[in-house]
């Protein structure tokens, strides 16, 4: 009786770790640049960053407005500042005066 022997490849022995590899390739992708990933993570910090100036822009815009407003309640309101609103929304000046518009009222 014949017997016939195969001979052992050594391919057989890389497919275990070749699929262990492509497995970790592939989650190590996505854990860096996946929704939730690492560079995902730099890139929402900077947009904090960003929004957090235009909050600080803000902020100290309406501090300068309630300041503004503060001068014009009830109990406080300046002759002054309400000539300058009443000027300034009618577009009116005396004969002897020279007016000056700037960009930025304040």
């Amino acid at each position: 009786m014949w017997t016939r022997h195969h001979k052992r490849r050594n391919t057989g022995r890389l497919i275990i770790p070749v699929i262990t590899g492509l497995f970790l390739a592939y989650f190590g992708f996505h854990a860096y640049h996946g929704e939730y990933g690492i560079y995902s993570s730099y890139q929402l910090d900077a947009r904090i960053a960003e929004a957090q100036s235009r909050l600080d822009a803000l902020v100290a815009a309406r501090s300068k407005l309630e300041g503004r407003i503060a001068l014009l309640r009830d109990g406080s309101l300046e002759k002054d500042m309400l000539d300058e609103q009443a000027r300034r929304a009618l577009n009116v000046a005396r004969e002897n005066e020279v007016v000056i518009f700037l960009d930025d009222p304040g």
